[in-house]
């Protein structure tokens, strides 16, 4: 079990002695979930909150970094996709926002970057740290697995899609992602994508990476939440346009107070309106 995980459960076990779930209606049956992201813990701890507010339904949760969650439900092989980017075909439902944090190690003294340099790099264009202010080392492009919500949306936010080189080095669990950034060193260094709450969590226990501010704007939740920070995606959850109890329900607990406290431990909640 990682750490984020065990913080999200020991929270989730907290909130419910001293918050009282929402009452729902009288749901009964099994609810599956799929996804391929970042995501999984945050989706465990809610699934398991709303079993015990709902002791006849179950939750399975599908998760492989390999799979394509809109092509489950569409398929009828699973009722709820977690992704980043809508389907046409789909009914979709925010439930919060996740930054996408651009890291690189903590000797890297890079002072920013802009939105279009990033994906001038991701694209290539640039290969070298010191066109950007940076140190005279080789730029190593660290992308993520082709199927990840993740790297969907960061491919479509900067309008780079399909254009990420093939020799860019291909990581799946960001914890990974964050010991090959720390691990490379001269004469290359690392650059990676990774959600928010990875980075900052790096960053506060030490590790030796560091987040670039993106057009002059920090990477923290409240630029996030409120848009400042550009190089953000949804969270969503994607499903069927027939109406589904269980789903529904589902989709009502994750943006009720408990869920969006649950959310809001690895992820950016919702506004309060």
């Amino acid at each position: 079990m990682t750490g984020r995980s065990l913080i999200t459960q020991l929270c989730v076990g907290l909130m419910l002695i001293i918050s009282p779930l929402p009452a729902s209606a009288q749901v009964a049956g099994t609810l599956v979930i799929a996804g391929n992201g970042p995501e999984q813990a945050t989706i465990e701890a809610l699934a398991r909150a709303f079993e015990k507010a709902n002791p006849r339904a179950y939750i399975d949760i599908l998760w492989d970094e390999d799979s394509t969650p809109v092509r489950l439900v569409q398929t009828g092989q699973a009722q709820i996709a977690v992704t980043g980017m809508k389907d046409a075909t789909l009914t979709a439902s925010q439930i919060g926002w996740d930054g996408l944090g651009i890291l690189v190690h903590l000797s890297n003294f890079t002072k920013e970057v802009t939105t279009q340099q990033v994906a001038d790099v991701f694209a290539g264009k640039v290969r070298e740290w010191s066109e950007l202010g940076g140190p005279e080392t080789r730029i190593l492009l660290i992308d993520r697995s082709r199927t990840q919500n993740i790297r969907e949306t960061f491919e479509s936010l900067l309008g780079i899609t399909g254009k990420i080189p093939g020799t860019a080095k291909v990581i799946g669990p960001d914890d990974t992602v964050v010991k090959t950034v720390v691990g490379t060193l001269p004469p290359l260094s690392a650059v990676a994508y990774v959600s928010l709450s990875t980075g900052l969590s790096a960053v506060s226990n030490g590790v030796a990476v560091r987040l670039l501010p993106v057009d002059k704007i920090e990477p923290e939740v409240p630029t996030v939440r409120d848009g400042r920070y550009s190089l953000r995606r949804p969270l969503l959850l994607l499903s069927k346009k027939e109406a589904n109890p269980l789903v529904e329900t589902f989709i009502a607990f994750a943006l009720s107070p408990p869920g969006q406290a649950i959310v809001g431990e690895l992820y950016v909640a919702m506004p309060t309106k």
